[in-house]
């Protein structure tokens, strides 16, 4: 049965794992190898179970721990040209890890069927992922985008479950200690993705038959859990929670719990 496990999610660090306790895949390594190990730990998942790990880019809140993640097991690393080149460049990934690119590639693993998609973002190259899984329910991953391209569209449409951005609430973040500078990068076509934003994308979602939506990358200083679920359950108020859609929040850091879907 299909579990997405949230293990960690805010503009500090990243890393979502999709399988079961035989086995699945790591989205992104944003903490360090130690606290990645003890999420897996809490939620009783071995890390012989993560049988590759899949880069959206190469910010440090989604790599922070994948030079040691690499090392300690080997595991192959998938994600895109540029992103990979760069990452190898930077020595962020060990020699003893294979690195794929799966660009316009699917990709079998742990039972799944990985795609992904490209997502606008301020890196040298961004992307989603479209999980399909092996008692063939279909997920995805997907944060860190300025907005929603058909592209991004296409590859959320028909998902039982998608991991969804809602990086900021609009009003904090203007109002808000950030220099303007940061601002704008958040708020730009490239940067992050808004609540009220989230919520429109979450609406077009459940009306073409999405029934799971959990909100990620919260920013720790432009938004809060509360905000971010009200504003996006205002933009779902023409269905019924708990009989068209079930709505959740990303923790911060997992304190053991999965979703099934």
């Amino acid at each position: 049965m299909a579990r997405i496990y949230p293990l960690f999610s805010s503009s500090k660090g990243n890393s979502t794992f999709i399988g079961t306790e035989k086995g699945g895949i790591l989205i992104d390594c944003g903490v360090s190898f130690k606290r990645l190990s003890a999420a897996l730990e809490v939620n009783n998942i071995p890390l012989s179970a993560v049988q590759a790990v899949f880069i959206t880019h190469e910010h440090s809140d989604h790599i922070t721990g994948l030079k040691m993640l690499t090392k300690k097991t080997g595991m192959p690393v998938y994600g895109q040209k540029r992103t990979l080149q760069r990452l190898c460049d930077s020595d962020k990934i060990s020699p003893e890890s294979p690195v794929i690119d799966m660009t316009n590639t699917a990709i079998n693993c742990a039972g799944s069927e990985v795609r992904c998609f490209n997502t606008p973002h301020d890196t040298i190259q961004s992307c989603g992922y479209r999980i399909r899984t092996e008692d063939n329910k279909l997920c995805a991953v997907c944060t860190d985008l300025g907005h929603i391209t058909p592209e991004v569209d296409e590859a959320l449409t028909g998902c039982r479950l998608v991991l969804l951005e809602a990086n900021y609430d609009d009003y904090m973040l203007r109002t808000g200690p950030y220099p303007l500078y940061l601002k704008e990068r958040i708020l730009s076509v490239n940067g992050h993705l808004s609540n009220d934003n989230s919520g429109a994308q979450a609406a077009k979602l459940v009306e073409r038959g999405t029934t799971h939506i959990i909100l990620g990358h919260l920013s720790q200083d432009n938004n809060r859990p509360d905000i971010a679920y009200n504003t996006v359950q205002k933009a779902l108020s023409g269905f019924v929670s708990g009989r068209d859609y079930l709505l959740g929040v990303a923790p911060v850091e997992t304190q053991g719990g999965a979703v099934i879907f």
